[in-house]
């Protein structure tokens, strides 16, 4: 069967064919957005750590609209021997193997944007105008069909209070000064109050965890789980709790501010300076006084100056684990330190309340010691939570991991960062990125590794930054993302409907990323909720097709034992030659249950014609005869099939942009 309707743009889709094909012919360009935590030198300023957000220029060249062709893939075979003429170095291991089901499938819902229905978007609005999500926005049908897409658990980023431009007094919550407030919602990794949920979220302010805490029951009762953010590392320049246990101090209440560091402050002061709001910060907002800080304190990127800029974390302060960072970092961890104490007390407290876990904000910059005990603690309570860490740092990998005690690390700089560099057909771009990846990083943990090619942290993908509003141009990095092991995947809302992230919001300046800090609509997300019917009523044509994709490859990765569960196997080493060995990669994922070939080709414009070797040790480690035929079945519900000799080559057609799968079985 062939869908009805083919997108003019870019998207096609063949149930019935050999394998599954997504073509299209545009090349896009942009400035890759890099994420690294640089090593902190000893100085009176420290250079700083920074997610950076800057403003892309733009490759405003017109589009032109690729065709849509009925690609074909052709079989036949040759003698594995006559096509290794061009074999490359084997590499020292070739597989891996999962330990356990970790294939979690996140989607990240930026939280007060999520289910927003306002469409007014007034350049920094409020919440009164532009609108903003309510608990109750979250509901059964909503969760219903997030859970039916193929989504597991809900990672819902921004729930704890933190500094915002609202006026929140009639509340008895003192007003937060605009000037250290980025935008009129507020950054909102800039908490001030570990122990509450932001009231704007709630239909009754004053009932605002009573809400949250049913949506939670809700979240459960519909079969997912829920894991917010835990930030660890900054708050915001003014911190106060009145929602915590009366038996716990808040951070800083108890510090010498006379000590530019003492193992038991909960920050670094700058002993004798008072705080300068940075050059070019102008508030949509007027202040009724001048901001006050003094002395000042480290801001949250460790930045040791008085004066931040304004793309330092200037809206927060750093946190103290007892690393003395202006003399050589030495560590001060006995006795334990109090922030370890108070960051464990809220660990525990939203554990208690049925968190099902943590995604920690730039966990590389807390020690892993702290990680160490803050894991085994929560997890004597609460064995079942789970930790991802946001980490830019391969060098840690293992560290984190096998010290610290986490779950998950984010897989940015690794395969990404390859990925995306396959999609913009760079220059430098190749596959062999994607084998360094696993070899060199990853390795023994590929199950633990978080995959992604969006998140709030990053370009959308349709975006000009990034494909140059191709969509579709992801498709096989996004195929590759969601099986090349078994870690865990994240969806970022809005990103399988297309979503470009290309307005002004506010203190979001068109950055091509959706805005973090500013009450706003998210049109295409808007269109997909459909004013509350969750039915993508409003979708485009080519919108509806994109997230047909998604939701396809969702229910692929769920139902296949193969990518859920079993071993991988890299087939580029014994490639030869016609096999473009930088832009097609081909890999196989095996349980005792599933056998499945993929096949990628991230080249945009060319078809390959390629002679795929499966090795002897491939076909011994899964299990199969290298003696007898085998049959080769189109997935994703196709009805085609072909018989190979497992000793011989086998020669694809293979069109631009493009992915095939075969699921592998002796021949009946």
């Amino acid at each position: 069967m062939i869908h009805k309707y083919l997108p003019s743009m870019v998207f096609f889709v063949i149930l019935n064919a050999p394998a599954m094909i997504f073509a299209q012919t545009t090349n896009p360009k942009s400035v890759q957005k890099t994420n690294p935590t640089q090593s902190v030198k000893t100085s009176v300023k420290v250079a700083s750590t920074t997610k950076k957000n800057v403003k892309s220029s733009i490759d405003s060249s017109k589009k032109t609209n690729p065709k849509v062709s009925m690609a074909k893939t052709t079989v036949k075979q040759t003698t594995v021997k006559d096509s290794l003429t061009a074999k490359s170095t084997k590499p020292s291991s070739k597989k891996t193997t999962a330990i356990k089901n970790d294939k979690l499938v996140v989607y990240q819902m930026l939280f007060h944007l999520w289910g927003n229905k306002n469409t007014t978007n007034k350049m920094n609005g409020s919440a009164e105008e532009n609108g903003v999500t309510k608990f109750k926005d979250v509901n059964d049908l909503a969760l219903k069909k997030l859970k039916d897409f193929g989504y597991s658990h809900l990672y819902m980023t921004g729930l704890i209070e933190h500094a915002t431009m609202e006026d929140l007094t009639a509340l008895g919550i003192p007003k937060d000064h605009p000037d250290v407030v980025k935008g009129r919602c507020g950054s909102p990794f800039a908490i001030k109050d570990y122990y509450d949920v932001n009231p704007f979220f709630a239909t009754n302010p004053k009932k605002r965890m009573d809400e949250f805490e049913a949506m939670l029951d809700r979240v459960h009762k519909n079969g997912l789980k829920m894991v917010m953010d835990c930030v660890p590392n900054h708050l915001a320049r003014v911190y106060h709790s009145d929602m915590k246990p009366e038996s716990i101090k808040d951070f800083g209440e108890d510090d010498d501010k006379s000590k530019a560091f003492a193992p038991y402050n909960s920050f670094y002061y700058l002993p004798n300076t008072q705080f300068q709001i940075p050059e070019g910060v102008v508030s949509p907002v007027k202040a009724d006084a001048p901001y006050v800080e003094k002395p000042a304190k480290v801001s949250g990127n460790d930045v040791f100056t008085p004066k931040p800029t304004i793309d330092d974390w200037f809206e927060t302060v750093k946190l103290n684990y007892g690393v003395d960072i202006l003399h050589g970092r030495q560590t001060h961890f006995s006795p334990i330190p109090t922030t370890w104490i108070k960051m464990v007390g809220v660990l525990k407290y939203w554990a208690a309340k049925g968190v099902d876990g943590f995604r920690c904000d730039m966990a590389e910059m807390v020690p892993v010691e702290f990680w160490k005990y803050a894991t085994t603690e929560v997890k004597k309570d609460f064995p079942n939570t789970i930790f991802i860490a946001e980490i830019y740092n391969p060098r840690e990998y293992h560290n984190y991991i096998k010290v610290g005690g986490f779950d998950y690390l984010y897989d940015k700089v690794g395969l990404y960062d390859a990925l995306r560099r396959l999609v913009e057909q760079k220059p430098e771009a190749t596959v062999e990125d994607i084998t360094r990846v696993w070899q060199n990083e990853s390795g023994d943990i590929s199950q633990n590794m978080l995959r992604f090619l969006e998140n709030h942290d990053e370009q959308r993908i349709n975006s000009p930054a990034f494909a140059k509003g191709d969509p579709f141009a992801v498709i096989p990095a996004m195929v590759v993302t969601a099986t090349l092991h078994s870690g865990p995947l994240m969806i970022y809302f809005g990103q399988e409907v297309g979503e470009s992230a290309d307005d002004r919001e506010g203190f979001n300046q068109a950055d091509d990323r959706t805005t973090m800090f500013d009450f706003w609509g998210v049109k295409a997300h808007q269109a997909w909720m459909n004013n509350g019917k969750f039915d993508g009523g409003q979708l485009t044509p080519n919108q509806k097709y994109l997230r047909e994709f998604y939701g396809d490859l969702l229910k692929f990765v769920n139902t296949s034992d193969a990518v859920k569960s079993g071993e991988f196997y890299d087939l580029q080493y014994v490639q030869g030659e016609g096999y473009d060995r930088r832009k097609v990669y081909s890999y196989l994922r095996y349980s005792g249950k599933q056998k499945l070939l993929f096949v990628c080709n991230f080249n945009h414009t060319q078809e390959q014609n390629i002679n795929l070797n499966i090795p002897e040790g491939a076909w011994n480690a899964m299990g199969l005869d290298i003696k007898t035929p085998k049959t080769l079945k189109g997935k994703f519900n196709q009805k085609a099939q072909l018989t190979i000799d497992p000793d011989k080559a086998v020669s694809l057609k293979i069109s631009p942009n493009s992915v095939v799968v075969y699921e592998i079985s002796e021949k009946k």
